[in-house]
């Protein structure tokens, strides 16, 4: 028989859970872009495709920030109310200050945000940043630029992607698929090894060996990489990628949402 004490505690339990359930509330998603991506490509930028990938999900808020915007929006108060950042870059890597590349890293590593820098975003300060912390942190030092591929193609060939890491949260419902036109990055690539390894991009001529989709851990924070894209190809409204955005998002979102966070997320709601 359960005795009055244990059915209190037992409420007390219930209640705990359910208010933290409740403020938890959607991920908070930030699509970021510098915004050089063609607009008869990418009319409201490729962050306009990231908030597309994830309008029909009533689990995720998600908003835009431009390099253009003040504080390139990255300040502290959006970071703050931010669970999933999700960073595109191209020309303008070296445009972002200094400051706003130690908050974006603080938030992963000290506060739990996750990161999912997408294509050409490997360069991206913040990404290069993080490598580099990571690599310090399993006592190895990368040769050469944080980020950096062997070779870079531009020949709009198709490419395979093949899942490779099914059970992870990341590849849920996610068969191979192929991408018509895309630009083609091969090994090495001067970074840490990831924790794990989801997605192999393949086409004539080179493979990836599972570079087509990196995960992190970092700190109290989640990295994962995504090679696939470019500015000049259609690539982020493709439905298999715009299914593993959604999924990357969920994967990433992790302690930060789960501990709502909650002074910002009142804040921001």
């Amino acid at each position: 028989m359960v005795s009055t004490k244990q059915k209190y505690v037992m409420a007390v339990c219930l209640l705990f859970a359910a208010s933290a359930a409740f403020a938890a509330g959607p991920v908070r998603v930030l699509a970021w872009s510098e915004r050089s991506e063609p607009v008869d490509v990418y009319p409201n930028g490729i962050n306009g495709a990231m908030v597309e990938a994830l309008k029909g999900d009533k689990k995720v808020k998600v908003t835009m920030a431009n390099l253009a915007d003040p504080e390139q929006g990255l300040s502290e108060a959006a970071l703050a109310a931010t669970d999933v950042l999700i960073w595109f870059g191209h020309k303008n890597h070296k445009d972002v200050t200094d400051e706003n590349v130690a908050r974006v890293v603080r938030h992963v590593v000290e506060r739990g945000m996750g990161y999912l820098p997408v294509h050409s975003a490997h360069y991206a300060r913040p990404f290069q940043k993080l490598m580099e912390w990571k690599a310090e942190q399993l006592g190895m030092k990368l040769e050469g630029t944080p980020g950096k591929w062997g070779r870079v193609k531009n020949e709009g060939t198709p490419e395979l992607v093949r899942v490779i890491a099914p059970q992870h949260p990341i590849a849920k419902g996610i068969r191979d698929f192929t991408i018509p036109k895309t630009e083609m990055y091969a090994n090495p690539f001067i970074a840490p090894p990831a924790d794990v390894k989801v997605l192999e991009g393949s086409w004539e001529g080179g493979e990836q060996h599972g570079m087509d989709g990196l995960c992190w851990n970092m700190g109290k924070g989640k990295v994962f990489y995504l090679r696939p894209g470019h500015e000049t190809f259609p690539i982020f409204f493709q439905a298999e990628v715009q299914a593993v955005i959604r999924n990357a998002v969920h994967w990433l979102a992790g302690v930060r949402h789960r501990s709502g966070d909650q002074a910002a997320r009142r804040a921001s709601q």
